[in-house]
């Protein structure tokens, strides 16, 4: 499958100078395309989570890799593709975009990728790269700008499937930045990356100490804090004007909602209505609708 590629012209504009490859003595041996790899070749250890930080040393999942290539903001150092995968549009970008960026890519068997896997269905395909590269906050809020901010700050949610649909709204609204707490959240592991879609290969993202404190840190430089709340008595329809300035939007975990430090440090709660039986949606859509709903007012007072 890889060599009929090799005559395809290059389409893309993709830096073509040599990588080190960075590569692990326990990492696959570099192989070509048209071998099957020995199992001593291998090493089994899974890539080691770190406690601090934001992660994304190991990306699973077809449009996460293609992503993480295109993307091109950290190094790549090798990937793993089945060697029983059916070729298709995505599967040949990633080793075409591979290939122009002089990336390793190591065909074994699909046993060996759902082992090394962390995520539910890696499709075949994961990625080894650099982890991804914290936004500093207060770098972000001192930076110059020429329209109002939008920030999306996460409080308190664990689930990793969640985390990454809240990822891949914000950037489709354009959100300036998202911001993590240090502990007790998910940060992006491979089920992350691949829920996002590959969004967190383009979203700026900071890894805060204390959501408390970096709420009032943002306050003081000039940005509204808007919580996410279901008992709140205006809805995020009737934010008005608010729309207009900067904005940080904070949302809480399914269940708890918003923790009492951090909704004392909100400017205002707002809600989304239910017209139906249920009384809450889940936190990816209230992000989705919030966020566009910013947007959309925004836009229409120009």
């Amino acid at each position: 499958m890889a060599q009929n590629r090799n005559s395809r012209p290059n389409k893309r504009n993709k830096p073509s100078g040599p990588k080190k490859s960075g590569r692990n003595p326990n990492s696959p041996k570099r192989i070509d395309l048209s071998r099957r790899p020995n199992k001593s070749d291998r090493g089994g250890s899974r890539p080691v989570h770190k406690e601090h930080g934001l992660g994304g040393e190991q990306v699973e999942g077809r449009q996460a890799v293609r992503e993480l290539l295109l993307g091109s903001r950290r190094r790549v150092h090798e990937i793993w593709i089945a060697n029983d995968i059916e070729s298709s549009p995505v599967i040949d970008d990633i080793l075409e975009i591979a290939r122009d960026q002089r990336v390793q890519v190591l065909n074994v068997s699909r046993r060996e990728i759902e082992r090394e896997a962390r995520s539910e269905a890696p499709q075949g395909v994961l990625a080894k790269a650099a982890p991804l590269e914290e936004t500093l906050l207060a770098d972000l809020l001192a930076a110059p700008r020429d329209k109002p901010l939008l920030l999306v700050a996460i409080d308190g949610v664990t689930d990793p499937g969640n985390l990454g649909a809240i990822l891949r709204c914000c950037d489709g609204a354009g959100v300036d930045a998202v911001i993590l707490p240090r502990h007790r959240a998910v940060h992006i592991t491979p089920t992350v990356a691949k829920s996002s879609a590959g969004a967190i290969e383009y979203l700026n993202m900071c890894v805060v100490g204390g959501l408390p404190s970096a709420l009032s840190e943002m306050k003081s430089a000039g940005l509204v804090v808007v919580g996410l709340d279901d008992s709140a008595e205006k809805s995020i329809f009737e934010l008005g004007t608010v729309s207009a300035d900067s904005i940080c939007l904070v949302l809480g975990a399914e269940g708890p909602g918003l923790s009492r430090l951090a909704r004392e440090r909100c400017d205002l709660l707002a809600n989304i209505p239910m017209l139906g039986s249920l009384s809450s949606l889940n936190v990816s859509v209230a992000a989705a609708l919030a966020t566009y709903e910013i947007v959309r007012t925004r836009r229409v007072s120009k």
